[in-house]
């Protein structure tokens, strides 16, 4: 791994950086590097991962030079690495939170979709603009918007191409949270704090709660609910957490992610 991805720890907090200013662009190399920073820190067991990135943009997309002379053949396989990266991340077990600032366009907003959280400063702008070479985005972030947002939205976003304010992707529930520019450093990594420190496992049966809802339905999820909630009732969490509830009242509890 070069230094265009770093991999770090901060206590339970899983970090990955892109940090290959100016652009932080994304070519076969830079995922290959992603997907081993991703290894790297599911390896360690974080008990939550940010993703952020260096410079003045979080990323300007993929490498345009990527595409040129690409056959179909091997677009097909660059889409399917692409796709790769997404569920890992997705599958990780823990929470993931992307941290975004600047420009964040097409692989690197599809990277920050696959994240169960987007936080993002209030001069960022988002843009899945594949359009303007002629293709549809590779690494899933049409489906992605349509999850959060509802399929009428990602048809617009996509077939567009056009650059979309942080605010107003905050009001489509495509990012969760917008925060001043100067803050949100601060503030998206004392969030991503607070979820490595929580109860991990309870955060990691809510993700396989909400992917079955969102994958099978409402019913589907009502129909596995039982059983993963149930299992938590084994976790040393839950246990402690309960005793201190009623010996220290709520608020007390402090996890081991066990």
């Amino acid at each position: 791994m070069s230094d265009r991805v770093r991999h770090e720890r901060d206590g339970d907090l899983a970090l990955v950086t892109l940090a290959d200013p100016p652009l932080n662009l994304f070519d076969r190399e830079l995922v290959t590097e992603l997907s081993e920073a991703i290894d790297a820190a599911a390896a360690g067991q974080p008990r939550a991962l940010a993703v952020r990135a260096e410079g003045k943009v979080f990323t300007g997309g993929v490498d345009v030079k990527v595409f040129h002379g690409l056959s179909e053949p091997d677009a097909r396989g660059f889409a399917v690495e692409l796709l790769e990266l997404s569920h890992r991340i997705e599958d990780l077990p823990c929470p993931t939170v992307a941290v975004v600032h600047g420009l964040c366009l097409t692989a690197g907003f599809e990277l920050a979709l696959a994240c169960d959280m987007i936080w993002a400063g209030e001069s960022a702008q988002f843009g899945l603009v594949e359009a303007v070479v002629g293709v549809t985005p590779f690494m899933g972030g049409t489906q992605r918007v349509a999850e959060r947002a509802g399929p009428a939205r990602a048809r617009e976003l996509v077939m567009t191409g056009d650059l979309y304010p942080a605010q107003t992707l905050e009001r489509w529930n495509v990012v969760n949270r917008v925060v001043g520019d100067s803050e949100l450093e601060e503030k998206a990594m004392a969030f991503a704090q607070r979820l490595a420190s929580g109860p991990t496992r309870a955060h990691v049966a809510t993700k396989r709660i909400v992917r079955t809802q969102t994958d099978e339905g409402t019913r589907a999820a009502d129909a596995v609910t039982p059983e993963i909630a149930a299992a938590l009732f084994d976790t040393e969490d839950l246990k402690e957490a309960v005793k201190t509830f009623l010996s220290e009242g709520p608020g007390k509890a402090t996890f081991s992610g066990r």
